[in-house]
Formats: C-alpha cells, sequence, structure tokens
C-alpha cells in the first residue's frame, strides 16, 4: 500500500513538471518557431556560461523583442532573416552571415522567405539566469 502511495506521488510530480515545463516553453516561443539546444559548457570565468542553439523558423514566423542575460553570436545556416536590434536599422542576413547583439539589448528577428530559415545561435551569458527575456 505504501508503494502504490509513492509511486502515484512519483507519477504526480512527473505529470506537473511536465505541464510546467510545456507550459514555460509555449511562453517563450512562438508557434513555428523550433529552438534545439546543441552544447551548454561552463566558461572560465566564474558565473559564465556558453549555449549553443539550432533555431529554425517557418516561412513568416517572427520572434518577438526579447534579450538575453548576455551576448548572443548569430550566424545565419539557412534562409533569409531580418532582425530589428534596438538602436540600429534593420538588418536582412542570408546564409553565411553573421550578426553580434550586445547584453542585454532588445532584438527581434523574422523569417521573410518562402522556405524555411535557420541560425546558429551561440549565447555568453550569466549562468543560472533564464536564456532569454521576452520584452513586451
Amino acid at each position: 500500500m505504501k508503494s502504490n502511495k509513492n509511486l502515484l506521488r512519483t507519477v504526480v510530480t512527473i505529470l506537473l513538471i511536465g505541464t510546467y515545463t510545456i507550459s514555460a516553453s509555449a511562453q517563450t516561443k512562438p508557434n513555428g518557431i523550433s529552438r534545439t539546444e546543441l552544447q551548454r559548457h561552463d566558461m572560465s570565468t566564474s558565473g559564465i556560461e556558453m549555449v549553443q542553439a539550432n533555431i529554425d523558423f517557418e516561412p513568416g514566423t517572427a520572434f518577438g523583442n526579447h534579450n538575453h542575460p548576455g551576448e548572443e553570436i548569430i550566424y545565419v545556416l539557412e534562409g533569409e532573416l531580418e532582425y530589428i536590434v534596438e538602436g540600429k536599422p534593420p538588418v536582412i542576413l542570408k546564409a553565411g552571415e553573421v550578426l553580434f547583439i550586445p547584453a542585454g539589448t532588445i532584438h527581434s528577428a523574422k523569417n521573410l522567405g518562402k522556405t524555411k530559415a535557420s541560425e546558429l545561435a551561440t549565447y555568453i551569458v550569466e549562468k543560472g539566469k533564464p536564456l532569454l527575456q521576452l520584452i513586451k
């Protein structure tokens, strides 16, 4: 009987964690955009980590205004993406082109093309902070 209660608690805990994870990711990622984390490593500077991710944008999708607790280095892998970075004119990048976004800078990205677009995003950020913050 005690074993069944422990099993039930474990199952409920797993379901609650899964629900929280799904709802948290739904709040930070628009439909048509997928993010695959490729690697995460502590840097030699205490409290700093590197996170690298592949981000895919379906045609016409956009990731609205947001910022990061550190620098972002973008390399466009395929397609055509428009970036709007606070304090700068919009820039359109194609495969093979790069962009640097300073820490805390508000920016957005949009796939302008009729096919999928992808970027390799490398973040050098403060460890333990959320990777991104949506700005309304």
